[in-house]
């Protein structure tokens, strides 16, 4: 299988938080894209790693994507080596993505910037033809290097290299979050559970209110934001809103 988008996230919910809005929006116009979660959230205050991996399942049906894996890096204490730069090179090898996604380069949360670099590099390295890898099939994998690598702005309101309007999926951005009942503010959910800085009603106000922070520049009502590994190039002053 082969897709435009292979969206990354070192934690169950980091996409759908974060750039859940842009993939629907690409969607649309017809693009592929699936979702690979660095770890299953395991440390996590609330829920646990079978209840994560069942939310971040019926997240995925409610975006549409193609597939959704996860590679069962420890939470917390994934490090940048060899051995995790390789379990990252296989999908991307076996789904050849135009595009990749993954966490801000500097976050809240320690892994998120760990895992910003980690992909990065690992999308440098897939593309080198001496590093070899074989499929699930046993068979030796093409190289490849998708064309570029944005990193989506999480939790620290970074400023973003460009922004891309979800006004239309916004709704269906938030259902995808709260598909996640063991993290995210449920008026009728018992779960039990600390109470944790994303897990209150506020939490949910403050993702609209970031959105709408991200398109007001641009006159949109919801956004969300990006930042590049490289400066980015245009064919047309008109493609610029």
């Amino acid at each position: 299988m082969k897709i435009d988008i292979l969206a990354i996230g070192s934690h169950p919910d980091d996409v759908e938080l974060s750039a859940s809005g842009t993939l629907l929006r690409h969607a649309a116009h017809g693009y592929t894209f699936g979702l690979l979660d660095l770890t299953r959230g395991e440390l996590g205050s609330r829920g646990s790693a079978e209840l994560r991996t069942a939310e971040a399942r019926k997240a995925a049906e409610i975006l549409g994507a193609a597939f959704r894996e996860q590679l069962d890096l420890p939470d917390g204490f994934f490090a940048h080596s060899q051995e995790n730069l390789l379990k990252i090179i296989r999908p991307i090898r076996q789904y050849q993505p135009r595009i990749v996604l993954c966490n801000a380069p500097d976050d809240r949360h320690p892994d998120h910037g760990r895992a910003a670099k980690l992909v990065s590099d690992a999308c440098f390295y897939a593309g080198l033809p001496k590093i070899r890898t074989e499929g699930s099939d046993g068979l030796a994998q093409d190289p490849w290097r998708p064309d570029a690598v944005y990193h989506y702005v999480q939790d620290k309101q970074l400023e973003p290299d460009f922004i891309i309007d979800i006004t239309p999926f916004f709704d269906r951005k938030m259902q995808a979050i709260l598909a996640f009942g063991s993290q995210f503010y449920d008026a009728e959910s018992a779960l039990d559970g600390p109470q944790t800085p994303i897990s209150g009603k506020n939490f949910l106000d403050f993702m609209e209110a970031k959105a709408r922070v991200f398109g007001r520049p641009a006159q949109l009502e919801f956004a969300e934001g990006f930042i590049c590994n490289r400066t980015p190039a245009v064919q047309n002053l008109f493609d610029l809103a």
